[in-house]
């Protein structure tokens, strides 16, 4: 295969990518690929340069993440992907290390081409954040005038009022950090960190919810209001009290499986329909 014919099966793959990307950005991101991967005036190109460019290719295109000329407040230049939610509903994205990201309506997020090595998120809105330890690799997000820093725990970022940006932690340590200001702020988990009109502040927020000798049924009401899934319980449980305690961000599998344990109830989940059947 010659070298023109070996271009145009290249370009063939780039081009077969998610419809969130402008034939502008594609176009741009194919010559600054093409370049940087194939120098001008090279001797020879032999079969195993192509595949490693075509696997390279794919796992871009496969990330929908195309190469821009964009910083994400570094000193690097970046490539960057937008993530942004346009709906009414909570949306859920996982990372490429795994993180767990819910952005919230009228929210975006803005991460690194190379994330897993750079794990730099830009964001506007709100939105809550599990992240995946990685001790070599800190995550940082960043929002307006300010920087938090972690590396492995979980925590609501909002900026969505003008000049405002509130942090909340509800487990591990993010240290805060003010642009212009040589001060930084370690959070513990239930410490809320907000930056308004140019002021710090450091204060208490309850993080928990607590079911103190309550109904199961409320459990259920807490569960389909804050995660949208319908609990179907036996009858005979309509009446039992629980006492439980739960972060106001708890993951829904603890929550269930706790219940579970706690009853010695087995669970199925119908994802089509949202609903949580205990047996």
């Amino acid at each position: 295969m010659d070298e023109n014919k070996l271009d145009e099966e290249l370009k063939k793959i780039w081009n077969e990518t998610p419809n969130a990307h402008s034939n502008d950005i594609k176009e741009d991101s194919w010559e600054e690929f093409r370049s940087s991967t194939f120098p001008s005036k090279k001797k020879s190109f032999v079969w195993r340069n192509y595949a490693a460019a075509a696997a390279a290719i794919i796992m871009l295109v496969g990330t929908g993440i195309y190469l821009k000329k964009d910083l994400l407040k570094s000193d690097i230049s970046i490539a960057s992907t937008v993530i942004e939610n346009t709906t009414s509903k909570i949306k859920v994205v996982l990372l490429p290390d795994s993180s767990k990201v819910e952005l919230s309506p009228n929210s975006k997020i803005e991460l690194a081409v190379n994330f897993s090595i750079n794990r730099k998120i830009e964001m506007d809105g709100e939105a809550y954040f599990k992240v995946k330890k990685d001790k070599k690799h800190p995550f940082q997000v960043f929002c307006k005038q300010t920087t938090a820093t972690v590396l492995g725990t979980s925590f609501t970022v909002n900026g969505q009022v003008e000049k405002e940006v509130i942090v909340a932690l509800y487990e591990g340590s993010v240290q805060m950090d003010v642009k212009g200001q040589n001060e930084n702020w370690i959070l513990k988990p239930g410490e809320k960190f907000t930056y308004a009109n140019g002021n710090p502040t450091v204060e208490e927020f309850n993080r928990f919810t607590d079911f103190d000798n309550e109904k199961i049924s409320d459990v259920s009401t807490y569960i389909e209001k804050n995660y949208g899934y319908k609990m179907i319980i036996p009858t005979e449980y309509n009446n039992q009290r629980i006492t439980l305690r739960i972060t106001k961000k708890e993951d829904l599998k603890t929550i269930i499986q706790l219940i579970s344990e706690m009853y010695n109830l087995k669970f199925e989940v119908n994802e089509k329909v949202k609903q949580i059947i205990f047996l």
